[in-house]
C-alpha cells in the first residue's frame, strides 16, 4: 500500500520533493514508517526495494531485537534497527519534529521503553498492563495508566516502572512544542489535565499536557 508523497505524517524524515508515492508501513499505520524508507531514505543502506528483500532473505536486519522479513515493516518512535553484520545499531528518535536514527551501543536494541494505556485487574496479586504498540503484560508489580515500563524483549521481562514526575526526562511527541527534550520540573492540574513544566537542556522551559510526553531516559 502507498500514498501520495504530499499527504505523508509531518513527521517522516523524507523530503516532499521525489518520486510521487510512498510506501507505508503494513501496520500502526499513524505512528510508524515503513522499513523501506528507514533503510533506504534515511541510513541509505540500500538503493532499492530489490536490495533490501535481498538483505531480509539473508536475514541482516532485525527491528527491536527480531529479525524481520517485511519490506513494509512498521518502525515505531522508539524502536531499534540492527543491522548486525555491519555493526550498526539504531534508536528511531524525534529530531526537529521527524523521525531520525541515532546510533546506539548493541546491548541497548532490546531494551525499549513502553507506555501503559491500560490496566486490568486479574487476581490478588496479578494486573495485566494494556502497553502501547498492542503490547500486554501480566505482573506483580505496581503500576498506573500513565506510567512507563522499561522492558526487556529478548527475556520478554519488564525491568522496571517509570512514573512521571519531577527531574524525569521526556520528549515531546505531540503538540506545539513537539521534539523539544528535557527534564521534568513540575506537574500541574489545569482542570481535568496534567500539565508538565519542562526545562530543556539549553534552558528553555515549555509546557505540555502529559498525554504528550514520552519518557526518554
Amino acid at each position: 500500500m502507498h500514498i501520495k508523497r504530499k499527504t505523508m505524517p509531518k513527521f517522516w524524515p523524507v523530503p516532499k520533493t521525489g518520486s510521487k508515492y510512498l510506501a507505508v508501513p503494513s501496520h500502526e499505520q499513524r505512528n510508524s514508517v515503513s522499513l523501506i524508507l528507514i533503510m533506504r531514505d534515511i541510513l541509505k543502506m540500500v538503493k532499492n526495494r530489490k536490495e533490501l528483500k535481498k538483505a531480509l532473505n539473508e536475514k541482516k536486519i532485525e527491528v527491536n531485537g527480531k529479525i524481520v522479513r517485511e519490506i513494509n515493516y512498521p518502525v515505531a518512535l522508539f524502536d531499534s534497527v540492527s543491522l548486525p553484520e555491519s555493526k550498526k545499531f539504531y534508536r528511531a528518535v524525534l529530531e526537529n519534529k521527524r523521525m531520525a536514527l541515532e546510533e546506539i551501543k548493541k546491548e541497548e536494541t532490546t531494551v525499549r521503553i513502553f507506555k501503559i494505556i491500560g490496566k486490568k485487574i486479574l487476581s490478588k496479586n496479578k494486573v495485566q498492563l494494556n502497553l502501547n504498540l498492542g503490547r500486554n503484560i501480566i505482573t506483580s508489580e505496581k503500576a498506573d495508566v500513565g506510567d512507563f515500563v522499561l522492558f526487556d524483549m529478548s527475556k520478554n521481562k519488564m525491568l522496571r516502572t517509570i512514573p512521571l514526575g519531577k527531574n524525569i526526562g521526556v520528549v515531546v511527541i505531540a503538540g506545539k512544542h513537539i521534539g523539544k527534550k528535557g527534564k521534568i520540573a513540575e506537574l500541574a492540574k489545569e482542570g481535568e489535565n496534567t500539565i508538565a513544566k519542562i526545562k530543556t537542556s539549553s534552558g528553555e522551559e515549555v509546557s505540555s499536557n502529559v498525554n504528550n510526553l514520552f519518557v526518554a531516559e
